[in-house]
């Protein structure tokens, strides 16, 4: 039987994946790559770069070739059979890379390479490459003594399975609660895009009324609009104690051992390492020189919000007793009633702007913005495989017309999909002896699907997600970087990574790219300007609290990573707690166990670096900043954006980047206009 995962294709045989051709194919690649490998080493020197970096190039994107395609059904179409043999492969692929990482031979290769003239001659993208190599095996542990290497891969193989194993109980308690809801008055105040989401799930399940699960389309409903505050309560208390200890399905997927062993393991990494700590070590290839003065920079934003944000609390209080004799906000009456201060101070409800904001016309519309941004194409292909009949693929040609990316999309939430968003890379760009392989990438969302023939609608705040997304995208395609490891947004520091993402979220706010896009999913009309001015009126409502709430995600983190190795750590709530203590201004209740949920930093690439969502946004607004100044649209400063951060990739320092693009270094000052909070 042939194996779909190991033909040569451009892009991957979805329809044709099943479970039994995962293990084979990554066994078959590893042990052909392992193979390769040892062939190269053998080889004597010197080594150049087509003798050493671009086959290890080719045989690294074979690998990617067969799991990307299997990581991404992992999540968008997770299955127990296919869970169990994605899970298979994990100890296999960790041995494979933490034995790359820590092969003297192909290091020695490495700084022979570095050392030669032949060094010197190469391209700025090749030698960072072959710099960045060198750094990563340093932290890797090449250095190491056997007994140490052989701890550290046990290590490397033991968090890759406990990171999946987060995940899946992160998954399973979010697919196995639901609450079924018969009477309407129930949900009274709930939108009827969610209701119609909820009524659909019960007739799937063949039960009558309303099914409330916890996809995230339908608990930021519930918690924003339902005028029932047990049903806000109870729905509360599901989500913010999922895979815990505690709440309806206490103890039955907790992640609690999980998350403190991959802290412990990730400590003793470090230290084998020589760090103090493992922030130092994940610290080490990002911007930031030293957790101290991450820190430094979110206690400083964090002194500049707090006033305001304990003030936008406070009025949220009084409001809530105003209105309703509310004596106690509680954390599941802080939507509810944000939502109703909004109405009253704006006259403007996230509700009233989801009309303006059909799908498939926004994604057209986020075609159209940067196609004018950066002198590009976009088009659909019908004729593509694809997991899902809600997943699309799309071409982006440049104004020569050539090729220069291509990516699907797969929108709406559905069960046994992944929560959130997130951009991840199919194929990245290489270019061999004049052979460009176009990158691809996957763009993932979960909003509200279409209901009952009528077309699915989102939320500006979805709007923005899916231009984040997007920028993430962008960086990734729109590379001209040769080199692989440092092509889009490979090599790229992971405090800058963030830049391109919350840069494009700002088009979403100017009335010049809304007016490609927004308009009335039944009469075609525009936004009224009346409803826009309100829209810009309400941006900054309480964004000084949503700030300090990031920077408490960030320090949390940051804390949780930068504990001395030889001092005995911190329970993780009650660091927690002592993080709130400084920055919090709304307090959760005692069940809520965030911690247990939080992916970016314990199944994702976060840990110790959250706080690159704020660093990054220091440079996203200012480097939008210079698009205020000469206009949104203005093609001379969209070609220096694509020119100066999105085609080059890792293949420079993002400090360089920046500063080429902006004429200086990074201010604060345009975040601080941003949010709402400049003097």
């Amino acid at each position: 039987m042939s194996n779909p995962l190991l033909a040569e294709r451009s892009l991957p045989a979805f329809a044709a994946i099943r479970p039994e051709h995962i293990q084979p194919a990554v066994e078959k690649v590893i042990a052909d790559n392992r193979a390769a490998i040892d062939a190269i080493t053998a080889e004597p020197g010197p080594h150049t770069w087509y003798s050493l970096v671009a086959p290890l190039e080719r045989l690294e994107d074979r690998l990617e070739q067969v799991w990307a395609p299997v990581s991404h059904l992992n999540a968008v179409m997770n299955s127990e059979a296919l869970r169990e043999a994605y899970n298979a492969c994990l100890p296999m692929l960790s041995a494979y890379h933490t034995d790359m990482g820590q092969n003297t031979a192909l290091y020695g290769a490495f700084r022979e390479l570095s050392e030669s003239d032949d060094y010197e001659r190469l391209d700025q993208d090749q030698r960072q490459s072959v710099d960045n190599a060198l750094r990563d095996f340093q932290l890797a542990g090449v250095a190491l003594n056997a007994e140490a290497k052989q701890r550290y891969a046990q290590i490397a193989a033991r968090l890759s399975e406990l990171s999946a194993r987060f995940q899946e109980h992160l998954l399973d308690a979010t697919n196995a609660w639901h609450h079924d809801i018969i009477d309407a008055d129930a949900l009274a105040g709930v939108p009827d895009s969610a209701l119609g989401v909820m009524a659909q799930s019960a007739r799937e399940a063949g039960v009558e009324g309303w099914r409330v699960s916890l996809d995230m389309p339908v608990v930021q409903a519930i918690l924003a609009h339902a005028r029932n505050r047990e049903l806000r309560a109870q729905v509360y208390k599901a989500f913010t104690t999922r895979a815990s200890d505690v709440g309806p399905q206490a103890g039955q997927f907790d992640n609690y051992p999980i998350m403190r062993e991959i802290l412990d393991l990730r400590a003793e990494q470090a230290e084998l390492l020589g760090y103090p700590n493992y922030a130092a070590l994940s610290l080490a290839p990002k911007m930031a020189d030293s957790a101290e003065q991450v820190i430094n920079f979110l206690e400083d934003l964090a002194e500049r919000a707090l006033p305001t944000a304990r003030n936008e609390y406070t009025a949220l209080a009084a409001f809530a007793a105003e209105q309703d004799d509310l004596t106690t906000l509680e954390a599941w009456d802080v939507g509810f009633y944000a939502e109703r201060m909004r109405e009253a101070q704006f006259s403007l409800s996230a509700e009233d702007l989801r009309p303006y904001f059909q799908a498939d016309r926004v994604m057209a519309g986020l075609f159209a913005v940067v196609e004018r941004l950066f002198g590009i194409h976009i088009a659909k292909r019908d004729d593509v495989d694809v997991w899902h009949p809600d997943a699309n693929f799309y071409e982006i040609f440049d104004a020569k017309g050539d090729l220069r990316g291509q990516f699907y999309t797969d929108l709406y939430a559905r069960a046994h999909k992944r929560g959130g968003a997130w951009m991840a890379t199919c194929r990245g760009r290489m270019n061999h002896g004049g052979a460009v392989q176009t990158p691809v990438a996957f763009l993932t969302c979960n909003f509200t699907p279409p209901v009952d023939g009528k077309p699915a609608l989102i939320t500006h705040s979805e709007v923005e997600t899916l231009f984040h997304e997007f920028g993430h995208g962008l960086h990734h395609m729109l590379t001209q970087v040769n080199a692989a490891s440092v092509a889009g947004i490979n090599g790229v520091a992971w405090d800058a990574v963030e830049l391109p993402s919350q840069f494009l979220e700002n088009w979403c706010w100017e009335r010049e790219a809304l007016d490609l896009f927004a308009a009335h999913f039944e009469t075609g009309e525009p936004i009224p300007e009346t409803l826009f001015a309100r829209m810009t009126a309400a941006r900054h409502f309480q964004a000084a609290m949503q700030m300090v709430r990031q920077i408490e995600f960030s320090l949390f983190d940051l804390r949780l990573h930068a504990g001395d190795n030889a001092a005995e750590p911190e329970p993780i709530f009650s660091l927690l707690e002592r993080v709130r203590d400084q920055v919090a201004v709304v307090r959760p209740p005692a069940f809520n166990r965030f911690p247990n949920s939080f992916a970016h930093i314990f199944a994702g690439g976060y840990a110790a670096g959250y706080y690159s969502y704020k660093w990054a946004e220091v440079l996203s607004a200012d480097a939008f900043a210079r698009f205020s100044e000469e206009g949104i649209f203005n093609p001379v400063t969209g070609r220096a954006f694509l020119e100066h951060i999105l085609e080059k990739g890792g293949s420079q320092e993002a400090a360089q980047l920046f500063e080429r693009f902006r004429g200086r270094a990074p201010s604060i000052e345009p975040l601080l206009r941003a949010s709402g909070l400049a003097a």
